[in-house]
């Protein structure tokens, strides 16, 4: 087999990873604005707050120690003692959730009506306000995340390739376990929005929010469900990078490459965010493997934006969003 179709192989197969995770995070956007309409420009920095709240907890730190210390002049950092990645996490849901239904009670609930436009400000204006809090709280510094997620390269499937083609592949681990994840998320929250009694009212108050009150259906508890199922994705999101890159505060930046993903997919398409996110991790990888050389390398950092470029001219509702007509 020729040395460069083997390349390709091997740059198509960790483009599908990178797709996957960059999925991940498009599944917090699609789900909020499936339910209320609102992109939620927040979503990045909810995986930043998410990974940085779970490694606080697993390593006993003290929230708001700084300020402690600043205020009352003392030397606290920490209270002794760590937390298993498992309570962690699942004590990191709990705050994810407790942020829901803050982020409602207190922002949200106040702009029920408003035009969208008002409403994507708002989730700027959450967005650097968790960003300050997440610092208050945690510190600044990088941190590592360990929760027991294996890392490095996949031994079986070097030798396994080395054997058929005289060469290696270098796939991590990390990122096989992120697709298994990922496919067992969206597994997950097709079926709940299929089959619950919570998932149809959701579908209901997505369709129409004043036909929804009339049946019944509380807006303020499904976008409170809305927000926290977004919180949890954000944690699984912030979870899986923060192993890979550490965590830290450019990870809120994996937001911007969710737009893409979006804009492939479909705002409205649960199944879209993974399409989108395949389409993009290995377009951009080959692009790269193929035609980086060429211009001097770097494409990885605008294919994604060229190619949703293309598509909000040619099909803006994205391939499995919703074809949005308007009547005058």
């Amino acid at each position: 087999m020729p040395e460069q179709l083997v390349f390709a192989m091997e740059v198509t197969l960790n483009g599908l990873m990178a797709g996957v995770l960059y999925a991940l995070v498009a599944l917090g956007f699609v789900l909020i604005y499936k339910a209320s309409g609102i992109f939620n420009y927040a979503q990045g920095v909810m995986a930043l707050f998410a990974a940085m709240t779970l490694v606080g907890i697993m390593q006993g730190q003290v929230p708001f120690s700084h300020v402690i210390n600043a205020v009352f002049g003392g030397h606290v950092t920490h209270f002794g003692w760590n937390v298993p990645g498992v309570l962690a996490i699942a004590l990191t849901v709990a705050v994810m959730v407790l942020l829901a239904w803050l982020v409602q009670v207190l922002v949200m609930k106040h702009l029920v009506g408003q035009e969208p436009i008002i409403l994507f400000m708002a989730t700027i204006g959450l967005a650097y306000f968790l960003e300050g809090v997440a610092d208050l709280m945690w510190g600044s510094e990088i941190k590592t995340l360990d929760v027991g997620l294996p890392q490095g390269i996949n031994l079986w499937i070097d030798e396994t390739t080395f054997n058929m083609f005289g060469y290696g592949f270098f796939i991590d681990n990390l990122d096989i376990v992120a697709t298994v994840i990922a496919a067992l998320l969206v597994a997950g929250l097709v079926a709940f929005s299929q089959y619950t009694k919570q998932g149809r009212a959701m579908r209901a108050v997505a369709d129409d929010h004043q036909a929804a009150l009339s049946v019944g259906i509380s807006l303020n508890f499904i976008w409170v469900l809305v927000w926290s199922v977004a919180g949890f994705v954000a944690l699984v999101a912030g979870i899986v990078w923060g192993t890979k890159s550490g965590v830290q505060f450019s990870l809120s930046l994996i937001a911007l490459k969710a737009l893409p993903v979006l804009m492939l997919g479909g705002f409205t398409s649960i199944p879209g965010a993974i399409v989108g996110g395949l389409i993009i991790g290995v377009g951009e990888k080959l692009f790269e493997f193929a035609i980086g050389p060429m211009v001097g390398g770097a494409t990885e950092n605008w294919f994604a934006y060229v190619l949703a470029l293309i598509f909000l001219v040619f099909r803006p509702q994205g391939l499995f969003g919703e074809k949005i007509i308007e009547r005058v």
